[in-house]
């Protein structure tokens, strides 16, 4: 449930896809190292099933807060920076805390000043469906702040328990009431300025049947020439769609991997605020 902040080609194309991916980055078409600028959009493929073991591996691409491979510079710019929250009371004991780096560490951490609890701060993952059927895709018209009225894909913070594909079918569940069957994972995006990563996947309805739920004014299928690109809630989605829309007019099937810089100071319904990074495809 995004509460709070901003929030395919032939099966054996696919497997080779997937077995390449055991080798994080090696084998990633590098779209792009340097920005690509917010854009109106320019452009069905069949979906492929996987194996989650494998789709996991491929994830451990993903650049660790302190370490792993180097983001580009403006990525690296935000990170430094500390956008963290200020953390006051121990979690643990509710001890008062103080902020300095700690033995062998390089960042400001909250240490407890009673337990001595170092607080660590981690990205949120969110996790959701695209939805195919009947060669539209089911967008929900958000019933909540952030970016109330403006349309999204059903999607919200993975839970703890719950593997990527279960919160995504969770949350499409709880906003649009429709029951659904994971087909192919799609794009991974990760956003620094506000410490989350999305992992969207492509899926189906099992039956045709969905509504608004409590966080949704409205559930719709949408053709991709109607999709509303003007009126979507976060760039997130609006980075996914337009992939998708390209990968449609090729009809290739791709999986799709990269960085929304954000710029800072923007709220999430600046949707155009951003530039699309390190952009790579299989």
């Amino acid at each position: 449930m995004l509460k709070t902040v901003q929030i395919l080609g032939s099966s054996s194309s696919s497997s080779a896809c997937f077995s390449r991916l055991k080798k994080p980055y090696s084998n990633f078409k590098l779209i792009s190292r340097n920005p690509i600028l917010a854009k109106s959009p320019k452009s069905h493929f069949g979906a492929f099933r996987f194996r989650e073991a494998r789709f996991f591996r491929a994830f451990q691409m993903s650049h660790a807060p302190d370490g792993g491979p180097s983001p580009p510079s403006t990525s690296t710019a935000l990170h430094s920076a500390g956008f963290t929250r200020k953390i006051n009371f121990c979690q643990l004991c509710g001890g008062p805390t103080k902020h300095e780096v700690p033995d062998g560490e390089e960042k400001t951490r909250a240490i407890c000043t009673r337990c001595g609890k170092i607080a660590y701060e981690n990205p949120k993952m969110v996790v959701g469906c695209l939805i195919e059927h009947e060669n539209k895709i089911l967008l929900c018209k958000r019933n909540i702040q952030p970016s109330h009225g403006l349309w999204t894909l059903p999607a919200g913070y993975m839970e703890i328990g719950e593997s990527a594909s279960e919160g995504a079918i969770r949350e499409t569940w709880e906003e649009a009431n429709a029951q659904v069957e994971i087909l192919s994972p799609f794009v991974q995006l990760d956003i620094p300025l506000i410490g989350q990563t999305y992992v969207i996947f492509l899926a189906k309805l099992k039956r045709p049947h969905f509504a608004p739920g409590p966080e949704s004014s409205e559930c719709k299928l949408f053709a991709l020439e109607d999709i509303p690109f003007d009126s979507l809630a976060f760039s997130s989605m609006l980075v996914t769609l337009n992939l998708y829309k390209e990968d449609k007019k090729s009809g290739r099937a791709k999986f799709h991997y990269g960085i929304i810089n954000k710029r800072p100071g923007t709220s999430p319904s600046e949707i155009h605020e951003y530039t699309l990074d390190s952009h790579m495809r299989c």
